[in-house]
């Protein structure tokens, strides 16, 4: 009888290389027809000057973002720009040419090679932004800062309209590797002056990326009087990107916070957070951090449904054990929760907001006193305010003063005997106050809406345009490509 003889990995070896080869062709192939589709884009809306041809040019690029190589970038430099330019030189010098790579195939024959001596400014910038991503993939963060300044040097010298589509970029990720490299405060001179550039050319998605980035610059240092100062000189106008007016809204919202207007505040983060881009996960928590911090400031307590939002809930933990404290009124609670998430408070940035919070728990704690006791000593309340001085009592009587004084608590003390003696509780129903509610829900919803018709917006001559069958479904097959990858691009943008 024959014994079996056993298998040889060699072939199933030989077939997963073959399989992890033919990946790597079709994502090539992908990435090389994007890249063409691109070029066309680009250089029909810098002839015909549409925007909006060079903003698809820009999303298109969300999709192959993952998948650049630097055979793959060469390659396509080789095809958009003449060898012997100066951008040429000066672009290739930021990618390394991979000798023994195939993705140099892309068509990187001269055979389309440029014959004209000058390079298309839209084509040019794109190609700075193009390596700008991929050295910020690569975290090749000193090179890509080098990027970014020769690109903002070459941007000073232009001044079309296809171009700031672009340019608004090249700003934004311009900021962020100095942001990475913790060196914001060596850009802020730059940003201003950039800022004063876009405002005279009247480059209005410039000024809006621009404005942001300097309020982000000044707030990352808390510098929130001079960030506040040029947040009401600058010009205002309509906004032309969700994202930026977002960002805005979010970093108006913290300097409210800090100067102590917590009711605009409230609305800015919470605007923020709902206008937000479901995918850009990390801002809507950030915002509703803020918010949520902001609320407890008001004397609100959010609803439980704010912790448990979809893929918050851990994020948002600190924060509902902290309103927790809060609700209760009980203060040793309260000062076990800000030590227990010392550091994550801090890290957000609202570590002092907290220590706001303490004269919100003992007015909550000492309102539920109230409501519990028709008459107390004020010793007792010392107790349960749980506060730790020399004379709790002293500092108790004085604590329920000022509640009365401000209309916290419907109360009288009783000096002679050390007593607070609670008044008993009227009808709500009887005043004003469910008026007060139902009119801000109403004016809230006609905010709104009109909001929502303002946001309607049409490309122009969209009724004169015709596609066939076939370039219709081009443009939706791309377009799920696109949602696709910007599940994982907005939330690294925010």
């Amino acid at each position: 009888m024959k014994k079996q003889s056993t298998a040889d990995p060699e072939p199933m070896q030989v077939s997963t290389d073959a399989a992890a080869a033919a990946a790597t062709t079709t994502t090539t192939t992908t990435a090389t027809t994007n890249l063409k589709e691109i070029q066309s884009l680009i250089d029909t809306g810098a002839y015909t000057k549409e925007v909006r041809r060079i903003s698809r040019a820009v999303r298109l690029t969300i999709v192959l973002r993952r998948q650049l190589t630097n055979g793959l970038i060469s390659g396509f430099f080789s095809r958009v720009l003449p060898v012997n330019s100066e951008a040429y030189k000066r672009l290739s010098s930021y990618v390394s040419k991979d000798s023994g790579s195939d993705e140099m195939d892309i068509d990187a024959a001269p055979t389309t090679q440029p014959a004209a001596k000058h390079v298309l400014p839209e084509m040019e910038i794109y190609c700075y932004f193009l390596v700008l991503l991929f050295l910020i993939d690569q975290k090749n963060y000193n090179l890509a800062k080098v990027c970014a300044s020769d690109c903002i040097a070459r941007l000073r010298n232009l001044n079309k309209r296809t171009v700031d589509v672009l340019a608004s970029r090249i700003y934004f990720y311009y900021s962020l590797v100095h942001e990475l490299t913790n060196s914001l405060a060596e850009i802020r001179g730059n940003l201003l002056a950039l800022h004063r550039m876009a405002t005279l050319r009247h480059d209005e998605l410039g000024q809006e990326t621009l404005l942001n980035l300097l309020l982000r610059n000044y707030l990352h240092y808390n510098l929130y009087d001079q960030a506040e100062k040029l947040r009401s000189k600058a010009p205002r106008f309509e906004a032309h990107s969700n994202q930026q007016f977002c960002r805005y809204l979010f970093y108006l919202g913290k300097i409210r916070t800090i100067q102590l207007e917590y009711t605009d505040a409230k609305e800015s983060l919470l605007q923020a957070a709902r206008k937000a881009p479901s995918t850009a996960r990390g801002f809507r928590i950030q915002c509703n951090k803020w918010a949520i911090i902001v609320r407890l400031l008001l004397g609100e307590i959010p609803e439980r449904t704010v912790f448990m939002q979809k893929g918050m809930k851990t994020a948002l933990t600190p924060y509902f054990e902290l309103t927790n404290a809060v609700r209760v009124g009980d203060l040793e609670l309260f000062r076990t929760v800000a030590d227990k998430f010392a550091s994550t408070f801090a890290s957000d940035g609202t570590r002092n907001l907290i220590v706001r919070l303490r004269h919100n728990v003992i007015r909550t704690g000492l309102r539920n006193i109230s409501i519990a006791y028709s008459r107390i000593s004020l010793a007792d309340v010392a107790t349960k305010l749980r506060l730790d001085s020399d004379s709790p009592a002293a500092d108790a009587e004085s604590i329920v003063a000022k509640a009365i004084r401000d209309g916290a608590i419907d109360a009288t003390i009783d000096h002679a005997n050390g007593w607070m003696v609670s008044k008993e509780t009227g009808d709500v129903y009887s005043t004003n106050e469910p008026q007060a509610a139902f009119n801000s829900r109403i004016v809230f919803c006609l905010n709104m809406h009109n909001e929502a018709v303002k946001a309607l917006r049409f490309p122009p001559n969209s009724h004169k345009e015709k596609e066939s069958a076939e370039k219709r479904r081009e443009r939706q097959q791309q377009e799920q490509e696109l949602a696709k990858h910007m599940a994982e691009e907005d939330d690294d943008e925010f």
